[in-house]
């Protein structure tokens, strides 16, 4: 039996559509995906979060003006199951409920009674680990992945059991630019600040998740992928040549200094950079030093392995 299901998740920097068929062998099978449709588009909902408390009115409307045509094509793909989560930005936010009001009537046009959810942090890490390690050899476990967002950074442990720890951090690309990087291109000084804020926050999430019993590092979510791509040198993005990438820790450092070095319009000029990105992507690099540091140190790791599905395939096997 095959079902369509569509999959939305809407973080601090993008929001993004998974329309998929869902299969199973028998009652008792895995479900398995296969893709009919997925896109993202930058909509930074997040914008000023972090400093006001709040969702900017002007961010909401982007949101719904990507996610209005998101439900145009899940109309005209037929689908007849959607979830839609939101992370970060809406947890922080005190405004939330417009916000949820709006995806609510957007959502109700091709499934009644359909709303957005906040979910926490731990259910984002749990997400996130189903739709990475999906197609990773379970021998090659237990993994760390790292789920690097605008607003948050999840970490979690785990095998081909399932999630044994898992913490999410208060940090992504989106948090950390707009706290300390605002030079063209940032200073020594707010650096070195990034650094330090990241590591802070890292520590705490190290503190609960044991990541040095990790044999396999996986990366998923925007910076990850455009790492990769970059490291790659892609003559433009290219999700088939990113997914599953390999990348030793002494290339990710590489590709990290040289972003967080470039100005804004060095970045934007990079191939497979997304406008979106171009002005976090070196917060994000940041963060992704950090994390490759203390995880050689930690666990002996060598090498990342960029994942091109994360938590919007973990949304849709959570419907199935």
């Amino acid at each position: 039996m095959t079902e369509r299901i569509a999959a939305i998740d809407c973080g601090t920097n993008s929001i993004r559509l998974l329309i998929a068929d869902v299969a199973r062998e028998n009652a008792d099978a895995a479900p398995h995906l296969t893709d009919v449709h997925r896109e993202m588009r930058i909509v930074r909902l997040g914008q000023g979060v972090d400093a006001t408390g709040a969702l900017n009115p002007e961010a909401v409307e982007r949101t719904r003006v990507a996610l209005h045509d998101y439900v145009s094509l899940m109309e005209q793909h037929g689908v007849t199951k959607v979830r839609m989560v939101a992370t970060s930005a809406t947890r922080d936010a005190s405004n939330r409920d417009d916000f949820f009001t709006m995806t609510a009537a957007e959502l109700g046009r091709v499934v009644p009674g359909a709303v957005a959810e906040v979910i926490t942090g731990d259910e984002e890490a749990r997400l996130s680990f189903a739709g990475a390690v999906g197609e990773l050899a379970a021998d090659a476990g237990p993994f760390v992945v790292v789920d690097l967002g605008g607003g948050s950074t999840e970490v979690v442990l785990g095998d081909s059991s399932g999630v044994a720890s898992a913490y999410s951090a208060d940090i992504g690309c989106v948090r950390i630019t707009e706290r300390c990087l605002h030079g063209n291109p940032p200073t020594r000084e707010e650096v070195a600040a990034a650094r330090f804020f990241a590591s802070e926050r890292l520590a705490q999430a190290f503190g609960v998740v044991p990541v040095e019993r990790a044999h396999t590092w996986v990366g998923v979510a925007g910076t990850m992928t455009t790492l990769a791509a970059v490291a790659l040198d892609l003559p433009e993005y290219d999700s088939d040549k990113v997914h599953l990438t390999r990348l030793p820790l002494s290339e990710v450092r590489q590709v990290c200094d040289r972003l967080i070095g470039m100005d804004h319009d060095q970045r934007a000029a990079l191939g497979p950079m997304h406008p979106g990105r171009v002005d976090v992507i070196g917060g994000g690099a940041v963060i992704t030093e950090v994390l490759a540091d203390e995880l050689a140190r930690r666990a002996g790791i060598t090498e990342l392995i960029v994942s091109e599905h994360d938590i919007l395939d973990g949304i849709a096997l959570s419907i199935a």
